[in-house]
């Protein structure tokens, strides 16, 4: 995967973890345990893929023959 690819994933992800923390912050306790899963498992994912697209910035490249 490109890193133009894997950058636009990584902002579309950190989007929606910004949009589902709202969100959770305006559910009640008591019914806000999907949210709360559903938000580890993007967070998870955005970790994921930010850690992917920092190793491919850093990773050097092919030398030309």
């Amino acid at each position: 995967m490109s890193i133009r690819l894997l950058a636009k994933e990584l902002y579309r992800l950190q989007q929606e973890v910004g949009k589902l923390a709202r969100e959770l912050e305006e559910t009640p306790f008591d019914q806000s345990e999907h949210l709360q899963a559903r938000l580890r498992a993007l967070r998870a994912e955005r970790d994921r893929l930010r850690r992917l697209l920092d190793g491919q910035k850093d990773a050097p490249s092919k030398p030309r023959a």
